[in-house]
């Protein structure tokens, strides 16, 4: 095992309150920029294609002004839903990846689809899947990581989600059993692992290898309480202030950057605290400031 082997942290337009490639409730992507750097961090990801440019010269010269480098895009995927949707995926996902690759980027965040609408709380489907579909959905993504790597020579992550089908323990346990752990690694998000009753820590011990990328966030449990009793979409969770600021909530960050230490190779944790819409502009860049300050403190680092 390395013994420098450490977390490092980055964060996400998300943490900036940005959801959309474009919505005028977000932070302009150029505000987004200017403020990672002043918060210290080193690297980003993308976040959602379109927010920041995608001509990857220009992309390249506005990341170089601020000494600022990309560990990942971001992807959508439904191959639950039938053979169909990998052309569906595959054209954004192409894009991304080409974005990432010349970027620098290492990884592609990739997130299932939910199973009801974000605002209305509608189920689109059933919550459960079948047979059918749960093969449907891991040989798809089985032959996303296959194509990203032979492609791109990016490492597919996937990112468990709420509301979506692979959401609690034992969900993300069954999709890690049944595809290949050389094409599909975890971005274990801690939020969501916690938001869907899974364990960050029980995950790392019981899957070390399939543990490839951090999203780092808590969850305020009394708010979680109030989520599960009115059955709140993702969303509305989020409005209700679900997510919270480092170290307040659940899991203990400190705990899940000790056990990634303990993997004995080098992994990126992305801080990605859900804020959409913010209530002002100027309320992303103080956290951001206090949170990398917190990781810091855990032992993680800002840059390679």
């Amino acid at each position: 095992m390395s013994e420098n082997s450490s977390v490092i942290i980055g964060t996400a337009p998300d943490s900036w309150g940005v959801w959309f490639p474009d919505d005028p409730k977000q932070t302009p992507w150029e505000r987004f920029l200017d403020e990672v750097a002043e918060a210290g961090y080193k690297w980003i990801e993308l976040g959602p294609h379109g927010y920041l440019p995608t001509d990857p010269a220009r992309l390249a010269d506005e990341l170089k002004a601020r000494d600022l480098k990309v560990s990942a895009g971001t992807v959508f995927t439904a191959y639950h839903r039938g053979r169909d949707q990998w052309d569906a995926a595959w054209q954004p996902a192409r894009e991304v990846a080409e974005l990432t690759a010349a970027m620098g980027g290492e990884h592609i965040v990739v997130i299932p689809a939910m199973w009801r609408d974000d605002v209305t709380g509608e189920a689109v489907e059933p919550g459960e899947l079948t047979a059918e579909q749960w093969t449907s959905l891991t040989a798809g993504h089985n032959e996303l990581g296959r194509r990203l790597r032979e492609e791109f020579g990016l490492q597919q992550q996937f990112h468990s989600h709420a509301d979506s089908h692979v959401e609690g323990q034992a969900d993300i346990e069954r999709f890690l059993q049944n595809t290949d752990g050389d094409l599909v690694t975890l971005c274990l998000d801690t939020g969501h692992a916690e938001y869907g009753g899974a364990s960050s820590i029980g995950l790392i011990e019981a899957y070390p290898e399939r543990i490839g990328y951090l999203h780092l966030k808590q969850i305020n449990p009394d708010i979680l309480a109030t989520v599960r009793a009115e059955n709140m979409t993702w969303a509305g969770a989020n409005s209700a202030g679900v997510m919270t600021e480092p170290p307040g909530g659940l899991p203990d960050l400190r705990e899940v950057i000790a056990a990634c230490e303990r993997l004995g190779r080098d992994i990126f944790g992305i801080v990605e605290q859900d804020m959409y819409p913010v209530k002002s502009f100027d309320v992303p860049l103080p956290i951001a400031q206090r949170t990398r300050n917190y990781l810091l403190s855990c032992g993680s680092r800002t840059h390679v």
